[in-house]
């Protein structure tokens, strides 16, 4: 007797294909060269995620130094005066502060001159 592999297998295969939506050409309806195109994806999702935390954590360091030298000291300066001063304030805090409160930047940076 012939056995098509039935429900489990097409549950499997189109879910695939609904991950493959919106890919071009064959890669969104043909089973096999979705699944390879969704593998693909998949790995270069979870890299990137990755990877996009360090890219967040340079634009801060870069915003960072740009208003610390406008406030005549360093980055490192900055960061390790911090440090001495007992004050939390992490990366992502100080790049938003230096963006949007320069004065409250200002103060900051003051407090890890001193």
């Amino acid at each position: 007797m012939r056995v098509k592999k039935g429900f489990k297998a097409r549950r499997r295969r189109n879910r695939v294909l609904k991950l493959a939506k919106g890919f071009r050409g064959r890669r969104k309806n043909c089973y096999r060269r979705a699944n390879e195109a969704v593998e693909r994806a998949m790995d270069y999702a979870t890299r990137d995620r990755r990877q996009k935390r360090r890219d967040f954590r340079r634009l801060w360091i870069v915003r960072i130094n740009a208003a610390a030298r406008l406030n005549g000291v360093s980055y490192s300066k900055l960061i390790a005066g911090l440090a001495k001063a007992g004050c939390a304030l992490d990366r992502k805090v100080l790049a938003d502060l230096a963006l949007f409160d320069p004065q409250g930047f200002a103060a900051v940076a003051a407090v890890a001159r001193a």
